[in-house]
C-alpha cells in the first residue's frame, strides 16, 4: 500500500504571509545598518530630478540584499518581497521596476559617487575591527571578462578572450578577498588601460579607509609599465609585477651565471630553480622550470618566467609569494558564482557600472559579516556562508510585543548564526546624521 506522505500528495499554497524567505540576511542586513549604509546613501548620492532619485539608500541597500541572496538579474529583486522576508532587512524593499529605473539614472559622475560610498563603507567597516590597521597588508590587481550575450548591451565587445562581455579592473586584499576598488571598462579595453590612475586612486583610499602599514601591490604582466611602477614610488606602494618577454628582459636573463640558480620544489618529472639579475634599476627576479625523463619530449627546454620588484627579502621567498598572486582568482569567482557579477542586468553600460560597484559592496558586506561575526579573519568562500547562513527559511512572529524569528529546528550551523548575531549587534552603531567625510 502506498505511502500517503508522498510529494503527490502534498498540497501547495503560497498564502503564508510571515515566512521569510533567506533569513539569513538578517546578518549582513545588521552590520549594514551598525555601519550606517542606507544613511550614507542618502547622504552622498544625488541623483538630482533624475527619475528614481529619491530615498537612494533603500534601493542600494535592496539590490546589495537581493544579491547576496543570490540574484543576478533585476527582476531578482521580487525574492525580497516574499512574506515578512523585509521586516528582517531593516528597511523598505523596493520594486525591481524601482531599482532598475535607479540604475538606469546613473551618469559616470553617479559613479564615482558610489566609489565614495564604497570607500567610506570600507573606512567604516575597518575601524570596527575588519580592518589591517598597521599590520602588513597585500593587494592584489587583475582584470576579469564579465561575459553578456546578446546585441544590445552598451560597451560590450569582443575582447582578448574572444568572449562578447565587459573588462573590468579590480583590486583585492589577497589575506580576506575584499574588494577594495573595481573600474568598469568596455570589453574592448587593453588590460592595462587606466591602471596608472587605478592605482593611484587605489592608494589613496586604502590609505584614507585606514590601511597604515606597509602595502604591496601584485600584479600579472597586464600590468607591467613605467607608469604603474611609477605610481606604486610615488605612493608607497611595494610591488611585485610580472614582467613580458621582450628583448630586453630576456637580455637580462640571458646575464645570469649558471651558478646563480637555486633549486626549488616542484612537481615530480619536473625541474625549477630561481635566481635574479636588475632590469631598469629593479630586481628580476626569475623562475625557470622544465620536465624531466620521458616528458622532457614534449618541453626539453627551459621555460622562464619573471617579474620585477622592489621588495627586501631573498629570491626563493620572493618568487614564492608572487605566486600566491593567484588568490585573486577566488574572489573574482565569489564576485561572479556568489554577488551578482555573474551577470550584467541592464543594457546600459553606465547602469552596469553602478551594479559592478554594488556587487563588489555586497561581496565585501559578507566578508565582513565572517570577520565581524563569525571571527574568520581568512579568505572565505561566499557559497558556503550562502547555503549554511543566509539561505534559511525562517517565520516570524510576534507575542507581548516582542517578535521572533522562527528557524528550523536541527540546523547544523545554528550556533554559528547565533554567536554571529551577537557579535554583530554588538558593532558600535555608526552615529545618525554624521557627515560622510568624518568617516
Amino acid at each position: 500500500m502506498p505511502s500517503s506522505h508522498t510529494p503527490d500528495q502534498l498540497a501547495v499554497a503560497f498564502d503564508d504571509i510571515r515566512a521569510v524567505a533567506n533569513a539569513g540576511l538578517l546578518l549582513p542586513a545588521t552590520l549594514a545598518q551598525r555601519l550606517g549604509l542606507e544613511g550614507l546613501a542618502d547622504e552622498l548620492i544625488d541623483l538630482g530630478q533624475r527619475p528614481g532619485s529619491a530615498r537612494p539608500g533603500r534601493k542600494l541597500l535592496t539590490l546589495v540584499h537581493a544579491m547576496l541572496a543570490g540574484a543576478d538579474s533585476i527582476d531578482d529583486v521580487a525574492m525580497l518581497r516574499a512574506g515578512a522576508t523585509a521586516r528582517v532587512l531593516g528597511h523598505q524593499v523596493m520594486a525591481p521596476s524601482t531599482c532598475g529605473t535607479f540604475l538606469r539614472a546613473f551618469t559616470f559622475g553617479h559613479i564615482r559617487q558610489l566609489d565614495r560610498l564604497a570607500e567610506h563603507a570600507l573606512g567604516r567597516a575597518w575601524r570596527a575591527g575588519a580592518g589591517p590597521g598597521d599590520a602588513p597588508m597585500t593587494i592584489d590587481v587583475d582584470s576579469t571578462i564579465c561575459e553578456v550575450h546578446g546585441h544590445h548591451k552598451q560597451g560590450a565587445a569582443y575582447g582578448y578572450t574572444r568572449h562578447l562581455g565587459y573588462h573590468p579592473l579590480l583590486a583585492v586584499r589577497a589575506e580576506t578577498g575584499e574588494v577594495l576598488h573595481v573600474r568598469m571598462r568596455t570589453g574592448s579595453a587593453n588590460t592595462a588601460r587606466g591602471a596608472e590612475r587605478f592605482v593611484n586612486e587605489l592608494a589613496g583610499r586604502v590609505r584614507r579607509a585606514g590601511a597604515s602599514g606597509p602595502l604591496v601591490l601584485r600584479a600579472d604582466s597586464g600590468f607591467w609599465s613605467a607608469k604603474v611602477l611609477e605610481a606604486c614610488r610615488r605612493h608607497r606602494l611595494r610591488f611585485s609585477v610580472t614582467v613580458r618577454h621582450t628583448d630586453k628582459v630576456r637580455a637580462a636573463i640571458a646575464t645570469i651565471d649558471e651558478a646563480a640558480w637555486t633549486p626549488i620544489d616542484y612537481p615530480d618529472g619536473g625541474q625549477a630553480q630561481v635566481a635574479e639579475t636588475q632590469l631598469g634599476g629593479d630586481r628580476l627576479i626569475v623562475r625557470r622550470t622544465r620536465l624531466l625523463g620521458a616528458q622532457a619530449t614534449l618541453w626539453p627546454d627551459w621555460r622562464y618566467h619573471a617579474f620585477v620588484t622592489d621588495r627586501d627579502g631573498n629570491a626563493v621567498d620572493l618568487d614564492v609569494d608572487h605566486r600566491r598572486h593567484a588568490v585573486v582568482e577566488l574572489a573574482i569567482r565569489d564576485l561572479k558564482a556568489g554577488s551578482g557579477l555573474r551577470h550584467c542586468p541592464s543594457g546600459r553600460f553606465l547602469a552596469n557600472a553602478a551594479w559592478v560597484v554594488l556587487a563588489t559592496l555586497a561581496h565585501n558586506l559578507l566578508r565582513w559579516v565572517a570577520t565581524l561575526g563569525l571571527d574568520q579573519h581568512g579568505l572565505v568562500v561566499a557559497k558556503t556562508l550562502r547555503a549554511r547562513l543566509l539561505a534559511l527559511p525562517g517565520r516570524l512572529t510576534r507575542s507581548a510585543r516582542q517578535q521572533t524569528l522562527h528557524l528550523p529546528a536541527g540546523w547544523p550551523w545554528a550556533a554559528e548564526l547565533t554567536a554571529a548575531v551577537t557579535r554583530l549587534r554588538a558593532v558600535p552603531a555608526w552615529p545618525p546624521g554624521i557627515q560622510a567625510r568624518s568617516g
